[in-house]
């Protein structure tokens, strides 16, 4: 388990305290359809951070190839099940090097918000070092009320009852966040670090990395599409 993570429920939980029977119950919610709108038809996409492939599923039904990452054997393993050909890759996402680039990368889960600022260093690079240079980098961020509308709950399509419970400062920016997960016949917490960030400080990380926004996907701006800097026409 990784420093300031945990997690507790029923079967196998991962380092950053997701557990794998969770994320294979959860329902999709509108990120195929966010995707979709700005990927080439049947793009061949890096997913980074798969989990237990409930994002990776519709994408493979829309005619998309994927290459799905994941830290957790047992994540992947779910992932492997599903038809249409995905191909796995386990490994941190922060030290994943497949010498390989693709049209389309994502960073879901707002991964972008790990408390680490290195591993955010590393996470965003690694985007910028697997996409085409006429590539995108599609990233999930955090909305403008994400540690101030708290307690807050929202019942999934899957009947899972999702409860953001607490957000607690423990210092250098960081926040330990804590989630209940409440199905009529389990229950899962997690509790992860995170690093909130302004659009200035989200804008400025992915400068670092060789990266600048295209464009803000959706009204609250928690969808990104980012793109290479540094390359001709851009």
């Amino acid at each position: 388990m990784r420093e300031g993570y945990e997690g507790t429920g029923p079967g196998a939980i991962t380092p950053d305290g997701c557990a794998v029977e969770l994320y294979a119950r959860l329902a999709v919610r509108d990120e195929p359809e966010i995707i979709a709108g700005v990927a080439p038809p049947g793009a061949h996409i890096l997913e980074l951070g798969c989990g237990a492939g409930r994002v990776t599923r519709p994408l493979l039904e829309r005619g998309f190839r994927v290459t799905a990452v994941d830290e957790s054997a047992e994540m992947l393993e779910r992932v492997a099940a599903l038809d249409g050909g995905v191909r796995t890759v386990r490994s941190p996402i922060e030290a994943l090097d497949l010498d390989e680039k693709f049209p389309v990368v994502m960073l879901a889960s707002f991964l972008v918000h790990a408390g680490d600022v290195a591993v955010r260093r590393r996470m965003l690079r690694v985007c910028r070092s697997h996409v085409t240079d006429d590539g995108c980098v599609l990233i999930q961020r955090e909305g403008p009320d994400y540690y101030t509308d708290l307690p807050r709950e929202r019942v999934d399509p899957g009947g899972c009852t999702i409860r953001i419970v607490s957000a607690e400062p423990v210092g250098d920016g960081v926040n330990r966040v804590r989630a209940e997960y409440v199905f009529p016949d389990a229950v899962w917490t997690q509790t992860f670090l995170a690093r909130p960030l302004t659009p200035e400080q989200f804008e400025e990380a992915l400068a670092e990395a060789g990266l600048k926004v295209d464009k803000y996907l959706t009204d609250d701006g928690t969808w990104v599409r980012a793109v290479p800097v540094g390359v001709r026409g851009r």
